[in-house]
């Protein structure tokens, strides 16, 4: 069993490139199946954000290749592949934890 905690310590890498994305900073849960649809990586700092752009990477559940013991291998698309993934999730509530 893994808690968030767990997630936020590993780093997450692109396996198409082999680039470090950063750490897991959110989850995007559906209540009602209580299934995490995907992780959000921050790229800005959290500071940056009240002054300036904070941008997320978004990265659907299905595409995380792996979890490994310091390490979170995942296929990273852009926003366009996103959304054309996403439109296959059921809706519903939706909470985010951090």
């Amino acid at each position: 069993m893994l808690t968030i905690s767990d997630f936020q310590i590993k780093d997450v890498v692109n396996v198409a490139d082999g680039k470090r994305l950063g750490n897991i900073t959110d989850l995007d849960i559906n209540v009602n199946t209580g299934k995490i649809n995907a992780i959000i990586i921050q790229t800005g700092s959290k500071m940056k954000g009240f002054f300036g752009k904070n941008d997320e990477i978004v990265i659907p559940w299905n595409n995380i290749v792996k979890i490994g013991t310091d390490v979170i291998l995942v296929r990273y698309f852009n926003s366009s592949q996103f959304d054309d993934h996403m439109k296959d999730i059921p809706k519903g509530p939706k909470t985010f934890y951090s």
